[in-house]
């Protein structure tokens, strides 16, 4: 039996099931796909922006404690992983829905394949095998390609999250590393702008 008997034999419901899943197949692979592309990209692009955002706070931590200035850098750090993690998550909700969905539309297809087909077999009052096995193995196409859509959707949303996890203990030693710099830079700063007015007092004095 090849794929043409199939196609020849399925009512509108089957078909719009079988365009449904080939949706679902070629969104996951699209999804897949852009990700694998784009991993280097993505993690040098929140690498860029994590600096960003640290360096648009520097003029505004030099009139603050040490305290302050931790707490700020901190927050801002934060945030700025919250929104790259949102901007990497995109897409993974869409391959654990279609993981989840594919083989149920694959066996929805199947009962209703087999629902037709003893329709069929009921109305030709005949129930030979001959005359059961055709259709019904038309019917469990319908499970194979749920799983052949499933499957796919399933390592790809498993090898997504690793990604994300590995990305966001990237970028909280990132973070880290930032912070600890920033740190140093403004506390090099405050005692040299100390030290200076310092030496302005001396100066004076004498």
């Amino acid at each position: 039996m090849n794929f043409s008997v199939y196609w020849q034999h399925a009512d509108a419901v089957s078909k719009t099931l079988y365009f449904v899943l080939l949706a679902m197949s070629i969104v996951t692979w699209t999804i897949f796909a852009l990700r694998i592309m784009g991993t280097r990209q993505l993690k040098q692009v929140a690498y860029n922006r994590l600096s960003d955002a640290v360096n648009a706070l520097k003029a505004k931590l030099s009139p603050l404690s040490f305290e302050q200035r931790k707490a700020v850098a901190e927050q801002a750090l934060l945030r700025q992983i919250a929104a790259e993690k949102a901007n990497a998550e995109k897409g993974i909700s869409v391959l654990g829905t279609i993981a989840s969905l594919a083989p149920f539309v694959g066996l929805f297809g199947t009962v209703w394949g087999i629902f037709h087909a003893l329709v069929a077999v009921g109305k030709s009052g005949q129930a030979g095998l001959a005359q059961v096995a055709t259709p019904v193995g038309e019917a469990l196409i319908m499970t194979g390609l749920g799983l052949a859509v499933a499957i796919p959707a399933v390592l790809a949303y498993n090898i997504a999250v690793r990604f994300n996890r590995t990305l966001t203990n990237e970028l909280q030693d990132q973070a880290h590393g930032l912070l600890i710099d920033t740190m140093l830079q403004q506390e090099s700063a405050k005692k040299a702008e100390v030290k200076a007015v310092q030496e302005g007092l001396v100066g004076g004095q004498a």
